[in-house]
């Protein structure tokens, strides 16, 4: 299965709902609306044997980088 992001593509990080928020949608929230850059990825294949990919993504022009699960950014075109 191919990666739905590659290295260097700008991403958009998803706007997190308020409502109901568990402990990592609060992490993320600082960041939703904010572009980033993938810097790299990996991947957890747990018995199932279905394949997750997880992103690293640095913020913009800063050095911060977070981890994010594939749906929660969208390509920016």
């Amino acid at each position: 299965m191919a990666t739905a992001y590659d290295m260097g593509q700008e991403v958009l990080i998803k706007t997190v709902s308020e409502k109901g928020l568990s402990v990592r949608e609060a992490a993320i929230r600082p960041y939703s609306g904010h572009t980033g850059m993938i810097s790299d990825y990996h991947w957890i294949e747990p018995p199932s044997g279905q394949i997750f990919y997880l992103y690293t993504v640095r913020i913009g022009d800063t050095s911060k980088e977070i981890v994010l699960y594939e749906d929660e950014i969208e390509a920016v075109y």
